[in-house]
């Protein structure tokens, strides 16, 4: 490969040392069929050039990048799973392939893999991926983007060629590997198994890494005062990041200490679900008994999560500072769903007594009425701008009923954000889905033909549905 310019590599986690990361060798896979490549964020890193034999060199046999690593590394951790501790985590079917930096806005970019093989924290698994696996990954991920989460985006899924036995899915199942493009893979169980282990120091070490490569804003000149300003900004992010989830109505699942990383991300997609309906009692993993991880109770697992790191900096910070800083979360979950709707709504903001009005009204006629979750927010993006579209959809019964005349009344106060495409062609059709339904439909014609039709004409909807609210690569910062 010749490197791209202006491609900026990086290879800074290593910066940590051994204590952090174990160097692996990827798996050889008797196949490397290209299913998707992400060219619009390979563009944002400098690596659009790369012809497909280049890509599947790099994404498929992992080959290095350029002036990144020159061998992978499988990250340790720990984690609770469902609130059990677990010391045997870490990076068990993927590692950190490679970094560069996002040619937009400068900031530093994991590129991390999903069924690369095994590594020493596999526990006794094959370190692969299904295709299935990869392909609902690329959906669920796709349309997060295009409904403003901040979500990791899958960069390239390859086909690989071997039979996998899975219980949860009708075996042999095709394999794949997946990449994932993210703003940092250190999670909270990143710091636990520091806690775990008695190791203060490597805590610090830690936090000072993340500080300075993510959130250098954050410096502070004491090691104390630094701890409680990052664990106050991963609050913030991972409070914005569950209301971003509540405003797309997205269940993601298996939200464990080490699926929640500090830079307030959205990643590692399993058994997630959309809602069809609000409904706070709708969980995404049928292995979820007891809904943990239901939709309502999404806000309670992540302050628990956040509770966690609280744990980990008790070495660095009193308890106190600490507890003070976990107080911000209800506050910034509640101005964070606010923007949040506003932002699928693409209103303008308002006077806090206005945007509150809105907010109670909204959740209260989803609830009420169970009308369909999203086909409301593509109905009334805009606001009272798009009543008439509105009026005329599938929904309309919905909004003659006494629940919406408290909505509307809402609206009425509001105007469209500045910039608003209501003229999109996107609004001229339907809302861009993707309940379970859809995804077992597209699947089936991939299981039984080969046919990837339905994949790729679901993918150009959803990049209809980014360009006209906005949230295109292209468009975002």
């Amino acid at each position: 490969m010749t490197e791209p310019a202006p491609y900026r590599p990086s290879r800074r986690h290593a910066d940590l040392g051994p204590a952090f990361y174990d160097p692996v060798a990827a798996a050889r896979f008797p196949a490397t069929i290209l299913r998707y490549r992400n060219q619009d964020w390979a563009a944002r890193v400098g690596l659009a050039g790369l012809s497909e034999a280049d890509w599947i060199g790099h994404f498929g046999r992992f080959e290095p990048l350029p002036g990144s690593f020159e061998t992978p590394l499988a990250l340790r951790y720990h984690g609770h799973q469902f609130r059990s501790y677990n010391p045997e985590l870490g990076d068990g079917r993927g590692f950190l392939f490679a970094q560069v930096h996002d040619l937009k806005d400068g900031r530093l970019l994991d590129l991390g893999t999903k069924g690369s093989g095994t590594t020493p924290w596999s526990r006794g698994a094959d370190g692969r991926l299904t295709l299935k696996g990869g392909v609902r990954e690329v959906l669920a991920s796709a349309l997060l983007e295009a409904q403003g989460v901040d979500t990791s985006k899958s960069f390239s899924l390859i086909e690989t060629g071997e039979d996998l036995v899975r219980g949860d899915e009708p075996s042999p199942a095709r394999s794949s590997v997946l990449v994932r493009l993210s703003h940092g893979h250190i999670r909270i169980g990143t710091f636990q198994r520091f806690r775990a282990l008695g190791e203060p120091d490597n805590i610090a070490r830690l936090l000072d890494h993340t500080i300075a490569t993510h959130r250098p804003e954050l410096w502070r000149d004491s090691l104390e005062d630094r701890g409680v300003a990052f664990l106050e900004d991963v609050v913030a992010r991972v409070a914005r990041l569950g209301a971003q989830w509540a405003a797309a109505g997205f269940v993601h699942g298996v939200l464990n200490t080490d699926n929640i990383n500090v830079t307030g991300e959205s990643f590692d997609y399993g058994p997630w679900r959309f809602l069809p309906h609000y409904d706070p009692d709708f969980t995404a993993a049928y292995f979820d008994e007891t809904g943990l991880y239901s939709f309502g109770r999404q806000p309670e697992a992540l302050f628990w999560n956040l509770a966690r790191l609280a744990d980990c900096l008790l070495t660095l910070a009193p308890q106190a500072r600490l507890e003070g800083a976990l107080s911000g979360f209800g506050p910034a979950l509640q101005e964070a769903f606010a923007k949040a709707l506003f932002g699928r709504l693409s209103l303008a903001e308002a006077s806090r007594p206005e945007t509150d009005r809105l907010v109670s009204a909204v959740w209260q006629f989803l609830a009420e009425t169970r009308a369909p979750f999203e086909q409301f927010f593509f109905d009334w993006y805009g606001g009272p701008a798009s009543a008439g579209r509105a009026e005329a959809g599938p929904s309309a019964h919905h909004y003659r009923s006494e629940a919406f005349a408290p909505v509307r009344a809402a609206l009425d106060a509001l105007a469209p954000a500045p910039g608003a495409r209501l003229d999109h062609p996107y609004f001229a059709g339907a809302p861009c889905t993707m309940l379970i339904e859809e995804v077992e439909a597209l699947w089936a014609p991939i299981a039984e033909a080969d046919d990837w039709s339905l994949f790729a004409a679901k993918l150009a909807a959803v990049a209809q549905m980014a360009e006209a609210c906005g949230t295109s690569p292209a468009a975002a910062a």
